[in-house]
């Protein structure tokens, strides 16, 4: 018998050609697999099965992949200072207001690890909206660290690190969720702890054993007729506008690459991402490792103080690059589920009791959870189960 139900099938392309047909969506590619089963649906002019899109924040999952292979070889430990790697990042000071004045700071309790990288609690990412920017976000803005995803930064790796080691953190190491940050940090150490640049790491150790062919920092000029624009809604209108280009941003190798945001991919790739955490046969990973990797690893006295706004993480934690579902309170949000979504329009997630998973990747940025396009995607991807 057949995993999904024909007709609840067309009700997935139904909802997003919809949103096609009113403006809300340029396009949109969809895959879904489960038990030997894929599906691929296209929707929107000028797509393919194996467009290229910009996975922005999708990339932080497979950066910690890449970390989690050197945990294996015992190249890095989970809970050693960095220092040995990062000597930029030693013995840092802690903002006693993280909104306050950047003198104004007392020393760290402790130097940050690989887990603190891992799981956001490394003391340095984004701070709850506010409209006014504050000194420490101020001072940090040539890093890039908060702003929407683009791989413009002038600055090699060591660069990079020299100027966030002059930073006060926000936070003391290992005590809240701090969004974002710790990725660009890891993509830092993945490159001094391989001895190779981050894109050959990553393709030596994670895209190439999984097949991921398409998966890289930038696209070459022979891939270019394949990548998508993106696109970006304005905030008072509404009205969709070019973000970037086909030849802007990403069609030329990055200075230093982001390991938070700086991937694009196509379904077929991100589909044999999410497969390895059900089938590790690849040997990408142990069995043990994703298992580590996907459970939840934060307090409840963390996830009260955390998240991208009240209340964020009552029905979620977060792993190893990852969010991990805690409580079903949707048809989609269910325990064990975990993947992740990219702030420009795509969105991952594995389920390992349903044997699924799933790949939503549009043009249009957007915040995942606020998105019809991404609410009705993974509602229609549930509902087409047998």
């Amino acid at each position: 018998m057949s995993r999904f139900v024909r007709h609840r099938l067309d009700r997935l392309h139904h909802a997003l050609a919809r949103h096609v047909d009113s403006g809300l969506l340029p396009g949109a590619v969809t895959a879904l697999s489960s038990r030997g089963e894929t599906h691929v649906d296209v929707t929107g002019e000028g797509l393919q099965r194996d467009s290229i899109f910009r996975i922005s924040s999708m990339t932080k999952p497979i950066a910690a992949v890449g970390a989690m292979v050197l945990v294996e070889e015992c190249v890095l430990r989970l809970d050693e200072p960095l220092t040995e790697w990062l000597p930029e990042l030693a013995n840092p000071k802690v903002l006693r207001d993280p909104t306050g004045p950047l003198d104004d700071t007392v020393p760290a309790e402790r130097e940050i690890t690989l887990r603190d990288l891992l799981t956001f609690r490394n003391g340095f990412g984004m701070l709850p909206f506010s409209p006014e920017l504050h000194p420490i976000q101020e001072a940090a803005a040539e890093l890039n660290p908060f702003g929407p995803p683009l791989p413009k930064t002038t600055l090699t790796a060591d660069q990079w690190l020299a100027k966030l080691g002059e930073l006060p953190l926000m936070h003391q190491p290992g005590t809240r969720w701090l969004y974002n940050t710790g990725s660009d940090i890891l993509g830092a150490l993945l490159i001094r702890a391989s001895g190779q640049d981050l894109e050959t790491f990553l393709t030596d150790r994670v895209f190439t054993p999984l097949g991921m062919v398409d998966t890289a920092f930038s696209v070459p000029a022979d891939k270019l007729d394949r990548f998508t624009v993106s696109y970006m809604p304005d905030q008072q209108t509404g009205e969709l506008k070019v973000y970037d280009e086909v030849e802007g941003e990403w069609s030329k190798p990055p200075v230093f690459p982001s390991a938070a945001a700086g991937l694009v991919s196509t379904a077929a790739d991100v589909l044999a991402f999410g497969r390895m955490f059900l089938d590790p046969a690849s040997d990408v990973l142990s069995r043990t490792t994703i298992a580590t990797m996907t459970a939840d690893h934060l307090t409840p006295e963390q996830k009260a103080v955390s998240g991208f706004f009240p209340g964020y993480f009552d029905n979620r934690g977060w792993g190893f690059g990852v969010a991990v579902t805690t409580r079903r309170d949707s048809i989609f949000e269910t325990p064990g589920r975990f993947g992740w979504d990219g702030g420009l329009g795509t969105s991952w997630a594995t389920d390992p009791d349903e044997d699924l998973v799933g790949v939503l990747l549009t043009q249009r940025a957007d915040f995942p959870l606020l998105s019809k396009p991404y609410q009705d995607f993974w509602t229609s991807a549930y509902q087409a189960l047998a």
